[in-house]
C-alpha cells in the first residue's frame, strides 16, 4: 500500500526511479478507508478539485515512475480519478500534503 498518507514505500520508489523501473501503488486513494485530511480538503477547495483527484495528482508529482492504476464502479468516480491527471500542484500544495504522511 502506498498514497499520500502511508509512504513506507518512499526510498524504495526513489532507487526505482534511479533505475528506470515503474511503481504502482496498491489502495492510492487509501483502500477502504478513503484518504481523509484537513490539508488535504483545503488544496482541494482551493483547486475546485475533489480531495481524491488531488490525492492522484500528488502521487503522479511525487515521481515520474508512479504508474496509477486505482479502481473504480462508477463513470463518476472514473471521471474524477482521471481529473487528478490534469491537475499542477504548487510547492506551497506539495509542502502541505507531503506534510501529511510524514
Amino acid at each position: 500500500m502506498y498514497n499520500l498518507a502511508y509512504r513506507h514505500d518512499d526510498p524504495m520508489i526513489d532507487e526505482l526511479a534511479e533505475a528506470g523501473i515503474a511503481y504502482v501503488p496498491f489502495f492510492p486513494l487509501g483502500g477502504f478507508t478513503p484518504l481523509q485530511s484537513d490539508a488535504l480538503s483545503a488544496v482541494a477547495t482551493r483547486l475546485a478539485a475533489t480531495p481524491m483527484s488531488v490525492a492522484l495528482a500528488w502521487l503522479l508529482h511525487r515521481s515520474a515512475n508512479i504508474l496509477l492504476i486505482p479502481g473504480t464502479a462508477s463513470s463518476a468516480h472514473l471521471r474524477e480519478n482521471a481529473a487528478g491527471a490534469g491537475i499542477t500542484l504548487t510547492e506551497d500544495d506539495l509542502a502541505a500534503l507531503d506534510k501529511i504522511g510524514r
